[in-house]
């Protein structure tokens, strides 16, 4: 996880929108710094725990950007997944098949290239692209600059594809509402198992490809037992973006949890 590995240390550039935004570590400095000899025996190393400092930096931006979004009354998704499990076509049918009835913007994040971005755009609908560079992950304050640079006022459906993986994006809260994960039949029954904080931490789970189950050799009843032990407290679907099957039950849980954030 990030704030174990410290990856979110490493700094790296963030591209966002066309326009590029420093990505690094603060340095706060509280009260007098006396920088003469330190009298008296070190007891041992002294550790400074940054990762702690900077996850509830984060913490507090997802709550701003939570209070900013509820007061626009938009319904915010935060999807997740491991790369390849089609997150990406499944936001653009999902828009597709909601036009006319709810406005979905889209956030992408990617280490590198907007070619998720312009797929998505296909579906006529606006996005905004966040390149990462090195970080493996989006967090609260890329999403607020990102979402700065949409007509939120014209959307019901506000949703981030995050970056591709299943470990460091469990830990950020970006202000989200639902936390979608996908789990793709080509993935295998066990990825709850391999990843149990993000599938544990998600308010909805997606298995994906449904067409190609039985090709893949996909166990769907090993499958739905293993969400069931880690993503216990989620709503499942089970669909394929591709072929339609399934979206319609997808399609229908969203619109009423866009109603439950308009009656809030």
């Amino acid at each position: 996880m990030c704030k174990e590995c410290g990856c979110e240390l490493g700094g790296g550039e963030v591209k966002l929108g066309g326009h590029s935004h420093a990505h690094g570590h603060e340095h706060h400095h509280h009260g007098d710094h006396a920088h003469g000899h330190i009298p008296g025996p070190v007891p041992g190393p002294l550790t400074l725990n940054l990762s702690r400092s900077l996850m509830e930096k984060n913490n507090r931006l997802a709550e701003r950007n939570r209070g900013f979004f509820r007061a626009k009354r938009l319904l915010v998704l935060n999807v997740v997944s491991s790369p390849g499990s089609g997150k990406t076509t499944f936001i653009r049918e999902t828009a597709v098949q909601l036009a006319g009835k709810l406005r979905l913007g889209v956030i992408v994040g990617d280490l590198a290239t907007d070619n998720d971005a312009a797929q998505l755009r296909t579906a006529g609908i606006p996005v905004i692209q966040i390149t990462t560079g090195t970080v493996c992950h989006l967090d609260a304050d890329m999403v607020a600059k990102a979402a700065a640079q949409l007509e939120l006022d014209k959307l019901d459906v506000l949703v981030i594809e995050n970056v591709g993986n299943l470990v460091c994006p469990a830990d950020y809260d970006l202000g989200e509402d639902l936390r979608v994960v996908l789990l793709s039949t080509t993935e295998g029954e066990d990825k709850p198992f391999k990843y149990p904080p993000m599938f544990h931490s998600a308010n909805v789970a997606i298995v994906t490809k449904s067409d190609l189950a039985v090709a893949a050799g996909f166990n769907r009843e090993q499958a739905l037992s293993n969400l069931s032990r880690v993503s216990h407290h989620a709503e499942v679907f089970e669909l394929s973006a591709k072929t339609g099957a399934g979206m319609t039950g997808w399609l229908d849980y969203l619109a009423v949890q866009r109603a439950a954030v308009t009656n809030q």
